[in-house]
């Protein structure tokens, strides 16, 4: 292609062009589409949920200049919990975001204990508890209920399978689709099921 002036683009600008091409879209994870949606809510008074920072303990700093800290060391106060808490039409929110490149399962090693006891301890107390996964290379999300996904925790333990099946996910969940400005808006899901 030419510029008006009828002259060629430089090889720089031709090569730039091209990696712009190539690599749009790239790097867009769930979590940053969950982020995106979030916001969005919050700009529009949807709702007010956000992401819960995971609680670091820092041990040793370095000071190289006075206008930079460099932490050196850290670890992690305590397991986090869920992903994602906030508040919708006056209910509590809670859930958990992954994302997976397998094609037939959801492996259960991508949930921790302390998350099962606080998703637990959530629905327990009248919360709105979910996860939200999806399949990269099918590039679809759903919304699974906390209660379906106890079960095959459980299970596992007592010789069950030790993922959840693709076809249950679509059975017992929801799928979100990807719109353009709430990116994964699972709120539609939350409306159709409690309110």
């Amino acid at each position: 292609m030419n510029y008006p002036n009828g002259k060629k683009p430089s090889m720089l600008q031709q090569n730039h062009q091209q990696l712009e091409t190539s690599f749009s879209n790239r790097g867009m994870t769930l979590e940053e589409d969950i982020n995106d949606t979030n916001h969005y809510y919050l700009q529009f008074n949807k709702a007010v949920i956000h992401k819960k920072p995971t609680p670091v303990q820092i041990v040793k700093v370095d000071y190289p200049r006075r206008s930079a800290a460099v932490i050196k060391e850290g670890y992690f106060k305590q397991a986090s919990t869920t992903d994602y808490n906030g508040v919708y039409k006056g209910k509590y929110i809670d859930f958990e975001a992954k994302e997976t490149k397998n094609k037939t399962s959801f492996p259960l090693s991508n949930i921790h204990d302390h998350q099962i006891d606080h998703m637990n301890a959530v629905v327990s107390h009248g919360g709105i508890c979910f996860l939200i996964i999806r399949f990269s290379k099918r590039q679809e999300t759903f919304y699974f209920p906390a209660m379906k996904l106890f079960s095959y925790w459980e299970s596992q333990f007592k010789g069950g399978r030790k993922s959840i099946p693709y076809q249950d996910i679509k059975e017992f969940g929801e799928e979100i689709p990807l719109q353009f400005q709430a990116r994964v808006d699972y709120l539609t899901v939350i409306d159709k099921l409690y309110f």
